[in-house]
């Protein structure tokens, strides 16, 4: 079976965060063995607007992969709205991933403003992936406001704690109308077989690989 997000089609299952190599040719030889099909980059990180600056996706063949811009950096709704629709001036992609931050150190989503850009944002035409928290009725609103696919926290950003909540991960998913992608704390293999053995339709990796021994 296919990952199908909006209009879009996938075969890999891997979403992969192009952040935190240690540079350019290590980012390029994991994107490269990765097999992955859709790529996530922080909008505000990236030089899209500034052809005189060093830009990862000017190393890739752009045709080989979907971009999922997304609003890291963000504390509101209002702030989200505004670098997703730089992004899609930029004419990368129409896909976003709405990530709100409220909480600086743990960098836990809050879910009230992503909820709000989640709604503004569907309206404009964008296909909406939010980074919430594990918890089943804010997925369901998300939902409810027209998101093409939930992406529930397994801990927090960066930790590799793996999956610390499997019960209301399996609630959402077994909710859900649409994929459910498990992202952020995902610390190894083991840990995205078990989100796909709950019954998630793909992960989301960066830290993991980017912070690895060896990430190719």
């Amino acid at each position: 079976m296919t990952l199908r997000i909006g209009p879009y089609e996938f075969n890999s299952r891997l979403l992969l965060g192009t952040g935190k190599f240690p540079d350019f040719s290590i980012q390029r030889q994991a994107v490269d063995v990765s097999e992955t099909e859709i790529l996530t980059f922080a909008v505000r990180r990236m030089n899209i607007f500034s052809p005189e600056q060093p830009n990862f996706l000017e190393q890739l063949d752009l045709k080989n992969y979907k971009l999922l811009p997304n609003t890291a950096g963000a504390s509101t709704a209002e702030e989200a709205v505004r670098i997703a629709r730089l992004s899609k001036a930029s004419g990368l992609c129409d896909m976003i991933k709405v990530e709100v931050i409220a909480d600086p150190r743990t960098l836990l989503p809050d879910p009230i403003e992503t909820l709000e850009a989640t709604k503004i944002l569907v309206n404009e035409g964008f296909i909406v992936l939010p980074y919430i928290n594990d918890d089943p009725i804010m997925a369901r609103k998300l939902q409810e406001a027209g998101a093409h696919a939930i992406m529930p926290g397994a801990s927090p950003i960066g930790s590799g704690q793996g999956i610390l909540n499997p019960l209301n991960i399996s609630i959402i998913i077994e909710e859900a109308k649409v994929p459910v992608i498990v992202d952020a704390g995902i610390g190894s293999p083991a840990d995205a077989a078990i989100a796909m053995e709950l019954g998630a339709e793909g992960v989301l990796l960066n830290s993991a690989v980017a912070h690895a021994d060896d990430p190719v």
